[in-house]
């Protein structure tokens, strides 16, 4: 089973992230979750998301787990959450944050010997769909570092999801998927 764990705070597009992932991932025949705890419920605070996914039906219900991916989308959770929590001997952190790696696992010593990618998915997200709401850019560099999905057909389900958004956005979450995909270390 794959395990995933989205660190965040309430508004930047975590529980859309996993709930895209998550109809992606369920058009091949996939079983998979999407589900998220919320602190206190409050636009900025830090809460989390998670996705399952497997190839029977998944029983499990716990938002404990032992994550393969951990994605980190707001930079300051690395120092005020312990986003390494429960994770595995290869567990892979991918987060968004304006350094590069070699400076993010210098300031954070519990990242020490862990496979950390480093995008900036909140930049990349101000300059491509004018907010910074960095949910899809994180998938971009998600299907770069797990080889999860071919990045067109990743691209083209995502466009699929966001229909019901004026085309814009969508052309501008494209935009911002790909550069992720590109850009992340």
């Amino acid at each position: 089973m794959l395990e995933i764990r989205w660190h965040s705070r309430a508004g930047q597009g975590a529980v859309t992230g996993a709930k895209g992932l998550a109809d992606v991932i369920s058009t091949t025949g996939k079983e998979v979750q999407a589900f998220a705890f919320y602190g206190s419920a409050k636009r900025g605070a830090a809460m989390t998301a998670y996705n399952r996914v497997d190839d029977k039906v998944i029983m499990n219900h716990e938002k404990y787990m032992e994550p393969d991916y951990v994605f980190v989308i707001d930079p300051a959770l690395v120092y005020t959450t312990d986003v390494t929590i429960n994770g595995k001997e290869d567990t892979k952190y991918i987060i968004t944050t304006h350094m590069s790696t070699d400076e993010l696992v210098a300031s954070q010593p519990k990242l020490e010997g862990k496979e950390v990618h480093t995008v900036d998915c909140i930049k990349i997200a101000q300059e491509t769909i004018g907010r910074a709401i960095p949910n899809t850019p994180m998938l971009g560099a998600f299907m770069k570092i797990s080889g999860m999905y071919d990045i067109d057909f990743f691209k083209e389900s995502m466009q699929r999801i966001l229909k019901k958004l004026p085309q814009k956005i969508i052309d501008a979450n494209m935009i911002a998927i790909q550069r992720a995909y590109d850009e992340v270390k």
